[in-house]
């Protein structure tokens, strides 16, 4: 008889933005004549930037020719596009990553959650509180987090660093030691950022103590900032000790299009007894191991992503890749600061107008998230049907990011600029 994982009977309940949409569904079919705003998913509104567009165009017409047809990709990602990567998101931010490094996948929410393959499932992690769900979730899936307590609705195997307003809702360095810390800036859901000095010492911290740091970066085209460091290899001696995820989803329009990619550097190792099997240096050398030291021998996290890259993942499309090297080129630059441009715009009017309207809101300056408070000490859930019935917008519970996130409320600015001034109208009336 075959077995289940038996780890996701543990999961509570459904995806938190799956559980929003049934009840939105069954809000509309029970009031047909209400018009809902949607300011809830992070799902981007504006059309694809006109560069982006012509490189979709042209890709199409070389894979209807012989002579330039493409078939799989190889597995890192095609190497124009690593190159660019390397050069324009890294290189000139004067960061040492080599395109050999970076891996091109369909986006950064599927590394996030698989990223923890390549770990024992003994490793703690350490996620802020409130969280992007995947971090937590995908771990729950491995057997990585313990038992749930329902009442404190944590996980017992899992280091919580909460997020409040007592420290700006940027995370300070765990009592506890954790061997996997994730870390997301700017910030989803909150919006908050750290500055370069805060973020180099969680980098010192993770060096000290043995731990990798998974960087989730995808947002770091929104910040404004100028000491808000858009990458991790920013800091001095991340290399040793981080892993950067980044999204063409929020900076580019990538939502429907899918493209995203890993930065796993080659001076990023853990120390392991050898592999029974692996006996000769050449065996060694293929393994990304270095036995020079006594006691164990140094394994590059590089070698073994690049090894579950290559069984799992037949590479993201040759079209797609071609559409994010327009993302690089000067048009698209120009185009895509627009589009970003208009999304903090969004952001402004929504934060500016929750507090004309008495709210206490934070985020929307480096990152296009505006998280409130929820007034009269309603839960975040409470406040999500009370914000559905009254104003028929939608928006995420708090709670749903995590036990620190109860009593506060997340409103994107990721739809029209119509929409987000109609949404705050509405609720200003509440």
């Amino acid at each position: 008889m075959f077995k289940i994982n038996d780890n996701y009977l543990k999961l509570p309940g459904s995806y938190l933005f799956s559980t929003i949409a049934k009840k939105v569904s069954a809000f509309q079919a029970a009031n047909p004549d209400k018009t809902v705003i949607r300011l809830g998913i992070g799902d981007v509104t504006q059309p694809l930037a006109p560069a982006i567009i012509d490189a979709l165009h042209g890709a199409v017409d070389e894979m209807g020719k012989a002579e330039t047809f493409h078939g799989y990709a190889p597995d890192l990602g095609y190497e124009f596009l690593r190159t660019a990567i390397a050069k324009n998101d890294y290189a000139d931010r004067g960061c040492d990553i080599a395109a050999d490094e970076i891996f091109v996948s369909d986006g950064a929410k599927c590394d996030s959650g698989n990223i923890q393959e390549i770990f024992s499932v003994d490793n703690k992690i350490a996620v802020c509180d409130p969280v992007y769900p995947v971090y937590v979730d995908t771990n729950v899936m491995a057997g990585r987090t313990g038992t749930y307590d329902p009442k404190t609705e944590m996980w017992s195997d899992v280091i919580y660093m909460p997020c409040t307003a007592a420290n700006n809702f940027s995370p300070e360095l765990p009592k506890e030691t954790p061997d996997i810390i994730y870390l997301c800036f700017p910030n989803n859901p909150t919006g908050a950022t750290v500055t370069k000095a805060q973020l180099q010492e969680w980098v010192d911290y993770a060096n000290r103590v043995g731990a990798v740091i998974i960087y989730d970066a995808a947002y770091e085209a929104y910040i404004s900032e100028e000491d808000v460091p858009h990458t991790i290899f920013e800091c001095e001696g991340a290399r040793t000790c981080a892993i950067e995820l980044k999204s063409f989803s929020k900076n580019a329009g990538f939502t429907g299009t899918r493209l995203g990619y890993t930065v796993i550097p080659k001076d990023l190792k853990c120390r392991v007894e050898m592999p029974p099997h692996v006996h000769s240096a050449a065996e060694r050398a293929a393994h990304g191991e270095n036995a020079s030291h006594l006691g164990g021998t140094d394994v590059m996290l590089h070698s073994l992503w690049a090894r579950r890259h290559g069984t799992k993942y037949n590479g993201a499309p040759y079209i797609q890749q071609r559409a994010g090297e327009a993302v690089y080129s000067p048009e698209g630059k120009v185009q895509l600061a627009k589009q970003v441009a208009y999304y903090m715009n969004n952001a402004k009017v929504i934060k500016e107008g929750l507090q004309e309207a008495g709210y206490t809101v934070s985020g929307g300056v480096n990152a296009p998230y505006i998280w409130l408070k929820t007034p009269d000490g309603m839960t975040s859930w409470e406040f999500f049907d009370y914000l559905l019935e009254k104003a028929n917008v939608v928006g995420t519970p708090g709670s749903g990011f995590g036990p620190s996130g109860e009593g506060y409320f997340r409103l994107t600015a990721f739809g029209t600029y119509e929409n987000s001034v109609a949404a705050l109208e509405r609720i200003k009336k509440m």
